[in-house]
């Protein structure tokens, strides 16, 4: 099992990836001039990329927040539902079959449950922080 106060750079190694296969993709599409699968490109960047690299940061930056079953929970729904939304979401488009749309679902509703997981345990495990800052400073 990952070390907690490794959360924040794990999530930013792996974001790392996304990015890099976001531009991979992007420039394969440019060369071959076909950009069918734009929408994957475009999610792979901002749910892969941008979204995972800031939440890494801000657990490098919130200690006490990647210390949280919070985050635990935000990074495995985070890193199980990006792939699944990306690779049902690519399948459809490459294959035209729309049965696989409930696991693109799926994988956007595992992101966005992270998320929320995130964002309570930034407002939570953030705020005790802060709070604790305040009073050894005013100790």
């Amino acid at each position: 099992m990952m070390p907690r106060s490794s959360r924040g750079l794990n999530l930013v190694r792996i974001a790392s990836l996304y990015m890099l296969a976001g531009l991979v993709l992007g420039m394969v599409m440019a060369v071959r001039q076909d950009f069918s699968l734009v929408s994957v490109h475009s999610h792979i960047g901002l749910l892969g990329w941008a979204a995972m690299a800031i939440t890494g940061l801000a657990y490098l930056a919130l200690p006490k927040c990647s210390q949280s079953r919070l985050a635990t929970i935000h990074f495995w729904l985070h890193n199980i539902g990006v792939p699944l939304l990306l690779c049902s979401l690519a399948f459809m488009v490459l294959s035209g079959n729309t049965g696989v749309e409930p696991l693109i679902g799926l994988g956007g509703f595992l992101i966005i449950a992270g998320i929320v997981a995130f964002t309570i345990n930034v407002f939570v495990n953030g705020r005790a922080a802060e709070e604790e800052k305040h009073a050894s400073i005013g100790a």
